[in-house]
């Protein structure tokens, strides 16, 4: 029975940081298709395009492997927030840098269902999540 109990010790941090961590997913997402200027939901949902998709897909998983670097690594719930707001701002900054600076048309020919411009938009959105989780070490 001790070893059910010292298992579960641990039970109330995690469904915090859980629930801080689906909150902040549910916050970038809320965020993201707010400044990109292209309606996912719609793109997805009623067009079915699948460069949106992809891109959409992405930038969700970029944001959650930057998410749980800042869960792994705080040492109280006010710092996990605040790497998860810095880590959402690196990832909208992400998306910037791509639409403004390599790839002007990126948002056209996500609309027009340009796979490969999909792909690269979700490859960057991953890559700056793994980079973010991996600085995010004390």
């Amino acid at each position: 029975m001790d070893v059910l109990a010292n298992s579960l010790a641990g039970l109330g941090s995690f469904l915090l940081y859980f629930s801080m961590s689906l909150a902040f997913l549910m916050l970038f997402k809320f965020v993201y298709v707010r400044i990109t200027p292209h309606d996912e939901w719609k793109l997805v949902k009623e067009d079915k395009n699948i460069a949106a998709a992809i891109a959409l897909a992405g930038s969700i998983i970029g944001y959650s492997i930057a998410i749980s670097g800042a869960a792994s690594n705080s040492v109280n719930l006010i710092d996990f927030a605040v790497w998860g707001i810095v880590a959402l701002l690196a990832q909208l900054i992400a998306f910037v840098i791509v639409r403004f600076g390599f790839m002007p048309k990126i948002v056209e020919r996500i609309e027009a269902g340009e796979v490969p411009a999909g792909i690269l938009m979700a490859a960057t959105s991953v890559s700056v999540g793994l980079l973010n989780a991996a600085c995010m070490t004390y």
